[in-house]
């Protein structure tokens, strides 16, 4: 029982937004400003900056300011306000958006080609495996950038910027499992008066210099480009850093809908971002000294400390939102079966999408605390930023115009126009960045590969494990077909959670062997991972009389769901009685039965280094009991051994 392969009505437009059903646009957009636009919001912090520092700054003369400012806005309008605003929000798979959501929605489209198939998912894991260096490099960065404007105000207390930004971090992941229900309501009205700070800040500056204005012309920027390519090409990099935030709107879309998305960015977000940016360009057309730090230059000395503060709140902000980005990719690769089962915490009790997991908190926080220590300025880590950024980005224009190719759409081919465009401009900032591998690119990619090869591996090993189960184990047709085992039935029922609904679980052999009995009622329960986020309590339970006393039942969860089977059983009763048949299912009297794997030493066709990640992994997986919340009192595990 599996979804059906099929075009999803997914692909209108806005469609996420009907799940929201009552809740008014207003708070739905003011929502929104506290989750989506974090990333993007503190851009200005330090994205104009890296064009005139660090190893391949510019001179800073007007030709350059007003060139970098024109590819600066012409480049957020394209990528930002097109590509994702106006058209990816537009592919979402029933309401949720991401890279992993948008991979599961052309999976299910290609199901009958599978080499494109292949192709397909890999791109979209590889994509996931990159937002994970993003999602490392963005509190990094965010938090850093902030704090360093201490040493704008008071310059005595730059030794203690590293100090007080790994301060800041500890707190911030020490305080991830609370959840985020208690401070969210804060984050939409502190985002949004950080944003009308950008604003004041950037049309004082530019009153003070209107000819900054000239910038809005994009002549400037292909001018220099025709004049200056190699200098061009480089600043692609730096002006990227703007753009860094883009994969955010539409990660985060399945929460608030594409309407409240696109009006909080029409709104406020994009007018504000531009006059902060022509802002700074104004101060440095008029002190080119102010370019080592021209945001928190523009503010008046009496208010620097205040925007420190602010600064530092809206990284904050933009970092809470990575982390949970993180945690919600890992649930997501984990239902889709490129992740052993991990602990997961739900952290609210009205919203399922806040979820906290231990392992993956603790090592982002490590891996947080080092770069912070590696490579000490934002400066620096502004180096790593971009290629893990513009990667994602590529594949997600990729994937969606596969999507649309695919898809029997009136708008198909201008939007295959655009997002050929997309693409070349995508990949020249890709180009660009990797200019600085040597400088700290190489750190995004490093950890990407990784996180890639640890998906594939356990996408792999489990289906070799699932391959060598069906060769050894007894089809469940010949089973139920033939006589059963002649052996003492016992009153109650027992359940035995299997992967495979065709093969006779490893488990239940195991118990007649060492007990040698039967239950008087024999469930067969099947977990199914829908590529959809969620499913219907009508499309939930699946069940089949297989022969007398036994049966099969298929459990659907989306990918976004908890699994907890003891509440999916519970709507056993109101089947059909035709489906029912004579199973009647009573709490106290169901045991469930799970087999373990384990990988043994021995020869096989995984690679031996591949094998022992497998086996690795699998020690870290969290048990299926506590996965799927099966009462601690009534489970049997049982162990088995297997060999790749």
């Amino acid at each position: 029982m599996s979804s059906t392969p099929s075009i999803p009505s997914a692909l209108a437009p806005d469609s996420g937004a009907h799940a929201h059903g009552s809740q008014r646009l207003g708070a739905l957009t003011l929502a929104a400003l506290g989750v989506v636009f974090g990333d993007i919001g503190t851009s200005p912090l330090y994205a104009f900056k890296e064009a005139f520092n660090g190893p391949h700054a510019m001179a800073v003369t007007p030709e350059n300011v007003l060139a970098t400012l024109s590819a600066l806005l012409w480049a957020v309008l394209i990528i930002v306000s097109i590509k994702y605003v106006w058209i990816v929000l537009k592919y979402d798979n029933d309401g949720e958006g991401g890279v992993l959501a948008l991979t599961a929605l052309a999976h299910r489209i290609t199901h009958d080609a599978p080499r494109r198939s292949v192709l397909v998912v890999s791109a979209g894991v590889f994509a996931a495996a990159l937002f994970y260096g993003d999602a490392i490099i963005t509190p990094a960065i965010s938090v850093l950038s902030a704090v360093e404007g201490v040493s704008v105000a008071t310059p005595r207390f730059e030794h203690v910027i590293e100090p007080i930004t790994i301060g800041i971090l500890i707190g911030l992941f020490l305080i991830q499992k609370k959840g985020t229900s208690s401070v969210g309501a804060f984050f939409g009205p502190v985002t949004v008066v950080w944003f009308l700070t950008l604003a004041a800040m950037g049309i004082h500056s530019i009153a003070l210099n209107p000819m900054v204005l000239q910038a809005v012309n994009p002549m400037h920027a292909l001018h220099f480009a025709v004049d200056h390519p190699t200098a061009a090409f480089v600043l692609l990099s730096a002006v990227f850093l703007a753009l860094t935030g883009g994969e955010a709107l539409y990660a985060d879309m399945g929460h608030f809908g594409a309407k409240a998305v696109r009006l909080a960015w029409y709104g406020l977000v994009f007018p504000c971002l531009m006059l902060n940016y022509f802002g700074q360009g104004a101060l440095v057309l008029r002190d080119a000294a102010a370019a080592a730090n021209p945001f928190f230059l523009l503010a008046p000395k009496g208010l620097l400390i205040p925007l420190v503060v602010l600064a530092t709140a809206a990284t904050v902000i933009a970092s809470q939102a990575t982390i949970s980005g993180a945690f919600s990719m890992t649930l997501q690769a984990s239902r889709l079966g490129y992740l052993p089962r991990v602990r997961i915490l739900h952290t609210s009790d009205a919203e399922k999408g806040q979820i906290y997991i231990p392992s993956v908190n603790w090592l982002m926080l490590l891996a947080v605390i080092a770069l912070v220590l590696s490579f000490k300025s934002s400066g620096a880590l502004a180096a790593a930023y971009g290629i893990a950024v513009s990667g994602t980005m590529i594949i997600t224009t990729l994937l969606t115009a596969f999507v649309t190719f695919i898809a029997p759409r009136t708008w198909r081919r201008p939007t295959l126009v655009a997002l050929a465009l997309f693409t070349l401009l995508e990949l020249g900032f890709f180009l660009s960045n990797l200019n600085k591998l040597g400088e700290g690119g190489w750190f995004p990619l490093t950890l990407g590969g990784l996180i890639f090869l640890m998906l594939t591996t356990w996408k792999e090993g489990s289906r070799r494990v699932e391959d060598q189960r069906r060769k050894i184990d007894i089809p469940m047709a010949d089973f139920v077909g033939g006589p059963l085992p002649d052996v003492p039935l016992v009153e109650g029922t027992a359940v035995y959670l299997t992967s495979d609904p065709t093969i006779v679980p490893s488990a239940l052999f195991h118990n007649l062997k060492h007990f040698k009995v039967m239950h008087e009622q024999t469930v067969f329960l099947h977990v199914l991972n829908d590529n959809a986020p969620y499913v219907s309590d009508a499309d939930r339970l699946h069940l089949t009389q297989i022969a007398p006393g036994a049966w099969t039942l298929a459990v659907r969860f989306g990918f976004r769901e908890e699994p907890d089977i003891p509440a999916a059983l519970a709507g056993v009763s109101k089947l059909p009685a035709a489906d029912l048949g004579m199973l009647t299912l009573e709490p106290m009297r169901t045991t469930f039965f799970v087999a373990r794997s384990s990988v043994a030493d021995g020869p096989g066709t995984l690679p031996a280094w591949r094998s022992a990640l497998y086996g690795w992994m699998t020690r870290q997986a969290e048990g299926a009991a506590t996965c799927y919340r099966l009462p601690a009192n009534q489970v049997v595990e049982l162990g088995t051994q297997v060999m790749l």
